[in-house]
């Protein structure tokens, strides 16, 4: 099964430095839009729902 990633609302539309994520109810994904074969960060969603209330 193919995970649905999602582009940052940050990045250009030449890529830049930005970040995509996917996940579920358990963990979330995120990894480098310009290198999405390369290494992927994978943190509890519990854990990202923490951090994405506290940069808001």
């Amino acid at each position: 099964m193919s995970a649905n990633w999602r582009k940052s609302s940050f990045s250009n539309p030449d890529g830049g430095n930005c970040v995509e994520v996917a996940g579920d109810a358990k963990s979330i994904r995120v990894r480098d839009t310009t290198d999405r074969d390369g290494l992927t960060l994978s943190v509890a969603a519990s854990a990202w729902s923490k951090f994405t209330g506290t940069i808001k």
